[in-house]
This record gives structure tokens, sequence and C-alpha cells, in this order.
């Protein structure tokens, strides 16, 4: 769940690129294998073969930063990658607002409430399937966190199809916002409530 009025950023990141035509695509999470950062890099390395008004964000810290960092230099791609470090708050929901795409990549991940955050912020979401986020949220586009191929394809979509990306930011908000710890709690209490009657 997410309180979503926590999360509340605006889009005044980056606004220099925004205004010059460059799309967004961001990840934030630890830079750790789990999370699937080489995924990332590896992708955006396919995206700009295709579009090469695209930055890619990565915000966060983690034990494969340096090799995450040395990937992008090794593919090319260094001046389309913005590496951010570690942010919270405000900071981070103002980078959410300003995406266009929220890339989760994780090739293993409980829940992940990373999305939650990207949607209520009005930016759709690409999750892998290996995410526990992936089983819940229906307004979210997903890819195998292996499938470079598939992820591209689906960045491309969001990022040259502005109505599809409004129509997933619209419906991902509405969903996310649907979201609570409020209701998580209540299916709980359904959950036992029901094991107490059997």
């Amino acid at each position: 769940g997410i309180d979503a009025d926590e999360y509340r950023g605006q889009n005044v990141r980056l606004k220099e690129l925004k205004e010059a035509g460059y799309k967004i695509v961001l990840f934030v999470g630890r830079i750790t294998l789990q999370k699937g950062p080489d995924y990332f890099i590896k992708t955006a390395k396919r995206v700009l073969e295709f579009n090469n008004k695209v930055y890619f964000v990565v915000a966060g810290s983690g034990d494969m930063e340096r090799q995450t960092i040395d990937e992008a230099a090794k593919l090319g791609i260094s001046d389309r990658v913005i590496f951010c470090g570690f942010l919270r708050g405000q900071e981070l929901n103002d980078l959410y607002a300003s995406a266009d795409l929220y890339v989760l990549p994780s090739i293993s991940e409980p829940f992940g409430l990373t999305p939650l955050e990207s949607l209520v912020n009005g930016t759709p979401v690409l999750v892998s399937n290996q995410s526990g986020v992936a089983e819940v949220l229906k307004h979210a586009l997903k890819a195998d966190f292996w499938d470079i191929d598939d992820m591209t394809d689906k960045i491309l979509s969001v990022i040259n199809h502005v109505p599809l990306q409004r129509t997933l930011a619209q419906f991902g908000e509405a969903e996310a916002r649907r979201t609570t710890w409020l209701e998580s709690a209540k299916k709980c209490l359904n959950v036992y409530q029901q094991v107490m009657q059997v």
C-alpha cells in the first residue's frame, strides 16, 4: 500500500531537457543485482538506437553503482544516462513527476513500492513480471527482466505515443491511489475472518 498524498511531486526537474523535446526514463532504487540496473542500462542502449532524444535517469546507490556507471560508459551512452545518487522526499517526488516512464527491471522483488510512488505522480510504469507489484497492478506495462527487446519495445511505445502514455498514467494513478495501507489491511482482515469461519 501507499499513502498517495505523501508522494506528490511537481514536474520541475530536468525542465530544460523536457523543453528541448527529450523524454525521461527513470530507474529508482538500490543499485544492486536484485533490482536489475544492468538490464536497465542494456535496455537504454537499445532504446537509444531507435530514439536518441531520451535521457535515462538512475536515482539510487548500492554495490553495483560503479559497475553500472562503467557499463554505461562501455556501451557509449554515458552522455544519455544521469546518475543522481540517492534521493528522497520532495526531490524524489519531483523526479517521479518529471519522468515520462518509470522502469522497475527487478530480478526478484517481493513487492516494490516505487511503481506506486511513480503512478501517484502521474508517471506510467514498466515493471518486471518477477516483481510482486506486477501481480497487483493492472494498468502497468510488464516484461521479463531479461527480455531487453520487449522492454525496449514498451519504452519506445510510451515515449513515442503520448496518448498511450497519458492513458497508462491516468488509469495507473487511479489504481495506485486505491492501493492504500487501509485497503491492504482490510484484505488481510478479510482473509483472517474467512479462516476463522472454517
